[in-house]
């Protein structure tokens, strides 16, 4: 074949010499020289590059000169110098904008004590309304030391699936840890604040101060270590490593502080003149319901920090969660507003206020694993629920000033477990269910004793509650020397400076 190829080559370049020497003609010459200049070097490229195909060769190609070769490399590495430094950008953006979310939604949370300070003192009389809103004040105080020095390395500090041993005090902390560090504080402090209104009116600060303390540092950290585990992802808290659900709390934040709340009440006793002979049961009006909607709407609000934030990042998943926890909270109370006609009741403002809480108590741990549908329904079976509780509380005889063991415990135990139940792509399973079920019995356990332990001790000493005296007279002057509304107590500075 090359041969043949060889002798085209040949004629065709012998062509061209007999070409040039036939005579010129004056007409045609010119012409056919053009033509054969013209056309001559592409069929000769043609023809050779049709011989190299067909002999299996390529033509050899030009190698690039030295120097070349090292610029391209030389530009190839810069390239990829400036994409490995785009990345990095890229990544430390997202981590920045997670970081400022969490930090954004922790001081939404923060706000949520000034929702507790308004329902609490709103629910209750007006000579303990700077009572109740000192004590939600300082338990916030009180507890974030607590919670610092002590609590947070029990509840993530590297350790052994039952307690963290590690991080206490903050030390040695990075920055990330510093604001996982702040957003988990203000939850801490959330549980705290539970309490101050299940035993409002009749309780001293200073006991009141040593429970809340007590439950920051040791009671909602400890099982806190067991439900979310520590920092060390190595050494997951005993249920966490079950697969025990619980998204940002239900029975972390809000059983934890709602048993701790039930104890705290059946110790220190109803208010005089709540419950009569019989079992019979006397209303007592909180003085103002303009700050129990306002403190119920801050409340609202601050959730969307409580739910959204314990995702940790800013990104489409956030969309479910807030859609979720805004249906729970409508959901609670069409609940409550449901069982007040199907009793053929009058609807009561403080009831539906609870029953919005209550949704948002019972979204809680499943907020980021259930469908949109059963949100809902997780939401109206909670204000169904907590109406039921609060009924069962007055037949027996507990006074929950503002229904905080209906609302965070009862609703608590209920999220919980509609978590396991309504797990998005595992619905209904027995084995999801039981490790939840599990894990919230032993978050009601754990806290209703400790918690009942705490408060005996505290009123055998004489710390819990005030005198019969005191809680007629008020605790704004008896335990503060202040009014919260002076121009209309003024019988209580004259009753007090006579004596």
């Amino acid at each position: 074949m090359k041969k043949i190829v060889s002798s085209i080559i040949l004629a065709s370049v012998c062509w061209g010499a007999v070409a040039q020497s036939v005579p010129e003609q004056p007409s045609a010459a010119p012409v056919l020289q053009s033509s054969i200049q013209s056309e001559a070097p592409e069929e000769l490229g043609r023809v050779q590059k049709d011989a190299s195909a067909i002999a299996g060769t390529e033509e050899p190609k030009p190698q690039a000169v030295p120097s070349q070769v090292k610029q391209i490399e030389t530009k190839i590495s810069g390239l990829q110098q400036e994409v490995k430094k785009s990345q990095t950008e890229q990544k430390d953006l997202l981590e920045n904008i997670n970081y400022t979310w969490v930090l954004l939604c922790a001081i939404l949370v923060f706000f949520m004590q000034a929702g507790f300070a308004l329902i609490e003192s709103g629910s209750t009389r007006s000579k303990n309304m700077v009572n109740v809103m000192m004590k939600n004040y300082m338990d916030m105080a009180v507890g974030s030391v607590a919670f610092a020095l002590v609590g947070f390395g029990l509840m993530f500090g590297v350790g052994n699936g039952w307690l963290g041993l590690s991080h206490f005090g903050l030390v040695n902390f990075t920055n990330d840890e510093y604001v996982f560090f702040f957003f988990q504080l203000m939850f801490a402090t959330t549980a705290a604040t539970i309490v101050s209104g299940a035993i409002s009116e009749r309780t001293r600060f200073v006991g009141y101060l040593i429970g809340a303390l007590i439950l920051c540092a040791f009671t909602y950290p400890i099982f806190g270590a067991w439900a979310w585990g520590s920092l060390d992802a190595g050494a997951p808290g005993w249920l966490k490593s079950l697969g025990y659900i619980d998204f940002a709390g239900s029975s972390v934040v809000h059983v934890v502080g709602g048993f701790s709340a039930l104890a705290a009440t059946i110790i220190v006793g109803p208010r005089l003149g709540r419950f009569g002979r019989g079992g019979k049961v006397f209303p007592i009006a909180g003085h103002n319901a303009s700050l129990m909607v306002l403190g119920t709407f801050i409340l609202w609000f601050g959730w969307f920090g409580f739910n959204g934030g314990s995702l940790l990042a800013a990104n489409e998943s956030l969309g479910l969660i807030l859609i979720n926890t805004h249906l729970a909270a409508c959901a609670g109370a069409l609940g409550v507003m449901l069982m007040h006609k199907v009793r053929g009741e009058k609807v009561l403002m403080s009831m539906l206020l609870n029953g919005g809480l209550a949704g948002l108590v019972g979204i809680t741990a499943g907020a980021a694993t259930m469908n949109p549908l059963f949100a809902f329904i997780t939401g109206l079976i909670a204000g169904v629920l907590m109406f039921a509780a609060s009924s069962y509380l007055l037949s027996k005889k507990i006074d929950d000033v503002v229904n905080a063991f209906p609302v965070h415990g009862v609703c608590g135990v209920w999220g919980t477990l509609a978590a396991g139940l309504f797990l998005k792509g595992n619905m209904f399973s027995l084995s999801v269910v039981g490790v939840q079920l599990l894990g919230v019995t032993v978050c009601v356990l754990w806290a209703f004793c400790v918690s009942y332990v705490v408060y005996a001790l505290l009123k055998s000493a004489g710390l819990l509650r005030v005198t019969s005296e005191d809680e007629r007279s008020g605790l704004d002057y008896t335990e503060h020397a202040e009014l919260g509304y002076p121009e209309f107590q003024k019988d209580v500075l004259f009753v007090e400076e006579s004596k």
